[in-house]
């Protein structure tokens, strides 16, 4: 019995997963894709696909605001430079405009260990059909907040 509970379990998750994957539209679908394989430049230390990913006018806010795609990669390369990557980040929430030409994606940042130490929030841009790449990158402080007030 304990096992078909257990079957039965996992059929619903995967069910509910499978179509909250369904109600989002392509567009959504292919912004979460492209963010993922942004991140994972991160993961895999690879620059090159970190590149690839930028608009030409990309602009990304930090300590300094970074304008243009070979000022982000320059200002992002030390990030690259060790075994261990600093950081880590994932979309969690995907909004598209409804003439599909800009989206925003947001989620966690986090440190080596895991523990979330930031937000980030990305504009993009469909350049050509189905191809998106960031225009605009801001991360934040997470905020702390007393949950009684």
């Amino acid at each position: 019995m304990k096992l078909f509970t257990t079957v039965v379990w996992l059929l619903s998750f995967w069910c509910c997963y499978i179509q909250a994957e369904q109600a989002l539209s392509t567009q959504q679908q292919q912004v979460f894709a492209a963010e993922r394989a942004f991140a994972k430049s991160m993961a895999d230390r690879d620059l090159k696909a970190f590149e690839q990913h930028l608009s030409n006018e990309a602009i990304f806010f930090g300590e300094a605001v970074l304008k243009g795609k070979a000022a982000v990669v320059a200002g992002w390369k030390s990030f690259y430079q060790h075994k261990t990557a600093p950081f880590s980040w994932e979309p969690t929430q995907v909004e598209v405009l409804d003439d599909g030409s800009l989206a925003l994606s947001s989620g966690p940042v986090k440190d080596p260990s895991g523990k979330v130490i930031a937000t980030f929030s990305s504009v993009w841009r469909q350049e050509q059909p189905g191809i998106w790449k960031v225009v605009f990158d801001k991360g934040c402080a997470v905020c702390h907040y007393d949950k009684k007030t």
